[in-house]
């Protein structure tokens, strides 16, 4: 099962990918949050370029993604799972817990941590949010962000089906909360007690430092409450909120090289 797992993670994935992304393009622009302020188009080619930079970049550095990594500590003997005798269902939520919490922490600390800011406000420099937003990451930030990763598999020891798991769960979330859909209130005042939504999760776009300091969450919306970063809705309302960073509302971040040369520009007063 672990092998089938390891031999299919990437079609896998990027079947999941592709169909999950589809449904949320079409959704959003049938039933839009926000009246988008720049070309969609253009942004598009953009950000579409970006995942596929860094896309191309994880697979030579790490070829065989975290999974891969996940088998050769089990083989090894590595990691809390791999130590200690439990059920596989328990080892498997822990860890995609584990994993959600790691995440979060690291995004915290890419707004935190100057060094990380600087290629993190890639991200950020997006002047609307959409579900292509969810993959515009500078590819040095991916990079590190998959290390992270690596050694909490590792330390945890998690099995693989784990983290195929987490791995397509946080992907589709971070899609689904980054999409400019449109979702009824009470849905998702619903939604958002078990996962980050996106009107949750746009206030975390907003050029508005506080704003922006707040709702970290990619997958499970809990950390931020637990922690003291949640706002529950934008200052200036999810139509009047203004979305990217402050000093770069212009066209450069529709730019591919000026996007992907962000990090070596000057420092942003925020971080």
């Amino acid at each position: 099962m672990q092998d089938l797992i390891a031999t299919n993670e990437g079609v896998i994935r990027l079947s999941v990918f592709i169909g999950l992304f589809a449904v949320l393009a079409l959704s959003e622009y049938f039933k839009p949050r926000r009246k988008l302020t720049v070309s969609k188009s253009h942004r598009w080619t953009t950000n579409i370029a970006i995942v596929l930079l860094d896309s191309a970049i994880v697979r030579l550095i790490f070829p065989a993604a975290a999974v891969g990594v996940a088998l050769w500590a089990d083989m090894q003997g590595y990691g809390l799972f791999n130590l200690i005798e439990v059920p596989i269902w328990l080892a498997v939520l822990i860890s995609f817990i584990a994993l959600d919490f790691a995440i979060w922490f690291s995004h915290l600390l890419s707004h935190k941590v100057p060094v990380f800011w600087r290629f993190h406000r890639m991200h950020h420099s997006d002047r609307d949010i959409d579900v292509t937003t969810a993959i515009r990451f500078h590819p040095i930030e991916i990079v590190l962000s998959m290390m992270w990763k690596v050694l909490w598999v590792i330390a945890l020891g998690a099995p693989a089906v784990a983290v195929i798991i987490f791995e397509i769960a946080l992907n589709g979330t971070a899609m689904f909360n980054h999409s400019n859909l449109k979702l009824p209130l009470g849905l998702d005042r619903l939604l958002r007690l078990v996962v980050v939504t996106p009107d949750m999760h746009r206030v975390h776009h907003s050029s508005i430092n506080r704003e922006t300091d707040s709702n970290y969450g990619f997958n499970l919306p809990w950390w931020d409450r637990l922690f003291g970063t949640y706002i529950d809705q934008p200052e200036l309302g999810h139509d009047g909120m203004e979305i990217g960073l402050a000093e770069w509302q212009d066209e450069r971040p529709l730019q591919l090289g000026w996007s992907l040369s962000v990090p070596f520009r000057e420092q942003s007063d925020y971080r």
